[in-house]
């Protein structure tokens, strides 16, 4: 059995500052598929594409890196954390992503005039992870990204 793998780089005509007006749209012009999940990936081969929406206050953003918080954890109602978390599968994509240097597509959520859209940030590459305590005490991944040169 052949499987394919998943699209790491630009995916289509997309560059970097589009516009999407949706999770819907990014997820069928397969830019970023979940269309709730902040991360697509598989552990197997990595990440291809990230969603940053600042709802995780472990993320940390400037403007030549990032860092990203990782999966789990979190209440499902209020979004905070309420837990450690653990080497989910969506972790390990990230994990994997560091090692193997491929680049990751990352979308920003914004609000240009009060409507929610997402903007191609371009690519990135995972450089380093980190796992320990939070702002909540309890221990996440970070995962710090760069621009992918």
């Amino acid at each position: 059995m052949n499987k394919s793998i998943p699209p790491f780089g630009h995916v289509g005509s997309a560059r970097p500052g589009d516009l999407f007006h949706s999770r819907l749209e990014l997820s069928l012009l397969k830019q970023h598929r979940p269309r709730r999940a902040g991360v697509c990936a598989t552990a197997a081969e990595g990440a291809e594409s990230i969603v940053l929406a600042d709802q995780y206050e472990d993320d940390e953003i400037h403007e030549a890196y990032f860092w990203y918080a990782g999966h789990g954890g979190r209440d499902a109602k209020t979004g905070r954390q309420i837990a450690d978390q653990t080497l989910t599968p969506r972790n390990r994509a990230l994990l994997r992503s560091q090692q193997t240097g491929r680049p990751v597509r990352v979308f920003r959520r914004i609000a240009p005039g009060g409507d929610w859209q997402f903007r191609y940030e371009g690519l990135w590459r995972v450089v380093a992870h980190i796992y320990g305590p939070g702002r909540s005490g309890f221990r996440v991944y970070r995962f710090r990204l760069e621009p992918f040169i």
